[in-house]
């Protein structure tokens, strides 16, 4: 067998180099069971809530001594359920209906050079019981099994960005989260910065969402299990979770999404009224 020329070894610690490794810390237990009906961002469904359960190594309660003071945390995970679909530098953006193209660096879209992604979460409590250290959530917007590769604390102080740095100096102010701190943009600051108007406030909840006799006589047998079962789905099919191309305009599809382990139906009865169908 020929051994590796020099130029060989060189390219192959060059590109060595130019990886990095990281190790999964935690799964992600969400009612989410699919991307569908997954709000765009954290913080705009607050009853969603979920767990994150630390594994392997990182699963002792020394790494989370201390976090609990903190109202939230950032939770930095893997988009693992398209990260083999690859990527493109231009995506469509939701928030602009589907149709305008931006780069894929100035979006929070899911197909990334690297499928990792990071969310603002309320942090609710930390357990540790059967040898088992979890972290209590809400408001999150992660599929179920997500891989969590980091946890750090939510510091107000220095984690929200005022307007007027906003509009001036950076162009996607998606990352700040909505829920946690509300701008009032003048009309000089959009004109600063005209790109990032789609992502200067959070979307509004513009659907009225309604329940037919048969969802809600189900909502009063699972109330005991799931007590705020009919206001996590109002909050999901408030902000109208059907494709851009589709808000707005009139729909006589049926519709479909698993929340915990439950399939609701839904339909459009007007463009600002749903209805849940059914509940099974």
């Amino acid at each position: 067998m020929e051994k590796p020329t020099a130029s060989v070894k060189k390219k192959s610690k060059k590109q060595k180099m130019n990886e990095v490794n990281f190790n999964v810390i935690g799964k992600v237990h969400s009612p989410y069971k699919e991307k569908f009906a997954i709000p765009r961002q954290p913080g705009l469904v607050s009853c969603a809530k979920g767990v994150i359960e630390l594994i392997d190594q990182a699963n002792n309660i020394d790494l989370v001594r201390g976090l609990e003071q903190f109202s939230h945390i950032w939770v930095l995970f893997v988009f693992h359920a398209t990260q083999q679909q690859g990527w493109k530098p231009l995506v469509r953006p939701p928030r602009l209906g589907g149709n305008k193209k931006m780069g894929v660096l100035a979006t929070r879209s899911t197909f990334r050079p690297n499928p990792i992604g990071m969310s603002v979460v309320k942090l609710d409590k930390i357990s540790a019981s059967n040898n088992k250290v979890s972290i209590h959530i809400s408001g999150l917007d992660l599929l179920d099994q997500t891989p969590v590769i980091d946890i750090k604390p939510y510091i107000a102080y220095s984690d929200i960005v005022s307007t007027s740095v906003v509009s001036s100096d950076i162009i996607n102010t998606d990352l700040i989260n909505t829920d946690l701190v509300t701008t009032n943009l003048t009309t000089t600051d959009k004109k600063c910065n005209p790109s990032a108007d789609f992502a200067q406030s959070a979307p509004i909840s513009k659907l009225t969402v309604s329940f037919s006799h048969n969802a809600k006589q189900r909502l009063i047998v699972l109330n005991s299990q799931h007590p705020e079962l009919e206001t996590f789905i109002s909050q999901v099919l408030a902000q109208d979770p059907r494709p851009a191309y589709k808000q707005n305009k009139s729909d006589d599809k049926i519709y479909g999404m698993t929340l915990y382990q439950f399939n609701i139906t839904w339909k459009m009865m007007s463009l600002d009224q749903v209805q849940v169908i059914d509940i099974s």
